[in-house]
């Protein structure tokens, strides 16, 4: 309640789609192991924590020969009418005003076979047995717990909080509607207090229950008035009534309704095409929660999706862009089919913004699209033009208005003769130098066949003061601007 007051729900920025969704298939498939246990009805110690999905599945195998055919029947027989019903209630759904309540008509159904056959005593099926009835009378907190308590509630108040978001966000994206992580934290919060007067467990989304809601058509807070209303008149009355159901017949209508949490599997494949980013943190984000159990599972998923957003930054995505003919549009190269560059033109994109951790990143995506290193590029007309300048002094060559000349009977000095005279001043003669035709010396200098470099910064959202000084310091564009001729940066 208190962080929802303080307008603490900005968290749920952090539970992105690609982390919710491999979080709800991961507990989707928590939710089924532990319901075959109950549709097998076989023995099976109560795990928690780190790798209990794993020890739970290797007590399954293990004790599979001891499965009870009753109850695998019934289950069995249940997950497929529910199956078979519910799609078709989608399929005519335009004909059917209200869905068939498959899940109603087979506990009931089923409730009925269980008492007259006596399953439990013939079969040793696994039954509801007793439901308590009435409600625990109200009690103040126990005040002196509170030092103890105030870590674990914190702990397990945010993540029943995740838990309802995250799951709140997948049918959010489903029905078209938004979540406000600030109502959420004060909804919790105020029907926690009260119901812990009650000695009620911490209240959160219940991943099964809200698939069986979701699935029957149950889209407003009618359906949970109407689910509540239900509840109490069993646990008052009806209760008694449904003590000879199987519990494999209520674990079979559970799995049933999580049919769409396991659909979003094929979101891996989309993802991979679209961003590997995504797909990583999807598949890290569920594998973790299977292992990890479902707490550390998705907390394991937030801090790899913020050291994934890190890594982005980091290591930026750098594009050369081209034209497409007829229009001013400008696209990647290298991503789109019928794109031009225009001719002696790199246009360098960069799609990030631009700090002291990734600035080199910038200077080899500019080395990689142009083709060359600019500074060595300089470099090397500067060891060209001392070494034409000297031979111009010895008058070795001629120069003239249309370039230079070599004298035949002269030979070429080595790049060995031009090492110490790299850092010599020498009083350069002024002369226009074609640097792309065949120099009389033997200096091998690269050929640079663009005369401008546009920088495309308009996805850079900033720049620090280490970005700035590299951009604007002559070690870096001072070359450029020697480089390339037209000097367009």
């Amino acid at each position: 309640l208190i962080l929802g007051a303080l307008q603490f729900g900005f968290v749920v920025r952090y539970l992105g789609d690609p982390l919710v969704r491999g979080f709800t298939t991961a507990a989707a498939v928590q939710v089924l192991i532990s319901q075959i246990k109950l549709i097998l009805n076989v023995p099976s110690k109560n795990y928690s924590g780190i790798l209990s999905m794993v020890y739970t599945t290797m007590d399954i195998f293990a004790n599979i020969g001891k499965t009870n055919f009753a109850d695998l029947t019934a289950g069995l027989i249940t997950l497929v009418l529910c199956l078979v019903v519910k799609d078709l209630n989608e399929r005519y759904k335009h004909i059917l005003r209200i869905p068939v309540p498959i899940e109603v008509i087979v506990a009931i159904v089923a409730t009925g076979i269980s008492y007259g056959v006596n399953l439990e005593e013939n079969y040793n099926a696994a039954i509801v047995k007793n439901v308590p009835s009435g409600f625990i009378p109200p009690v103040a907190p126990d005040v002196s717990l509170f030092s103890q308590m105030l870590v674990p509630a914190f702990s397990i108040g945010i993540l029943a909080y995740a838990l309802a978001v995250s799951l709140g966000k997948v049918y959010a994206i489903k029905y078209n509607y938004e979540i406000d992580g600030n109502q959420e934290f004060i909804a919790f919060g105020v029907s926690n207090i009260f119901s812990g007067c009650f000695s009620c467990f911490c209240a959160t989304t219940a991943l099964s229950r809200s698939a069986v809601q979701e699935s029957t058509g149950g889209k407003t807070q009618i359906a949970g008035l109407i689910t509540a209303a239900i509840v109490m008149i069993s646990l008052l009355s009806v209760g008694t009534y449904l003590e000879p159901l199987q519990k494999s017949v209520l674990a079979a209508i559970v799995v049933s309704n999580l049919k769409g949490m396991f659909w979003q599997v094929v979101d891996v494949p989309r993802l991979w095409r679209q961003s590997k980013w995504d797909t990583a943190i999807w598949l890290f984000t569920c594998f973790s929660s299977l292992l990890l159990d479902i707490d550390l599972g998705l907390l394991a998923g937030i801090i790899f999706g913020l050291f994934t957003i890190f890594l982005r930054v980091q290591y930026p995505s750098y594009s050369s862009l081209g034209n497409i003919s007829g229009t001013d549009i400008y696209k990647d190269i290298e991503k789109y089919k019928n794109v031009e560059e225009p001719e002696g033109i790199k246009i360098v994109r960069f799609s990030s913004a631009i700090f002291y951790g990734n600035i080199d990143v910038l200077k080899d995506g500019v080395k990689s699209i142009v083709g060359f290193d600019a500074v060595r590029v300089f470099t090397k007309r500067t060891k060209a033009q001392q070494k034409i300048n000297k031979l111009l002094k010895k008058k070795k060559i001629s120069a003239n208005e249309n370039g230079i000349g070599r004298d035949s009977s002269t030979d070429s000095e080595t790049d060995d003769d031009l090492d110490d005279a790299e850092n010599k001043e020498t009083n350069d003669i002024k002369l226009h130098i074609d640097w792309n035709t065949e120099l009389p010396v033997s200096v091998s200098v690269p050929v640079v066949t663009i005369h401008s470099l546009i920088f495309d910064f308009g996805q850079v959202i900033f720049l620090d003061v280490v970005a700035v000084d590299t951009l604007k310091g002559t070690k870096y564009l001072d070359n450029w601007n020697h480089v390339v001729s037209s000097k367009t940066l």
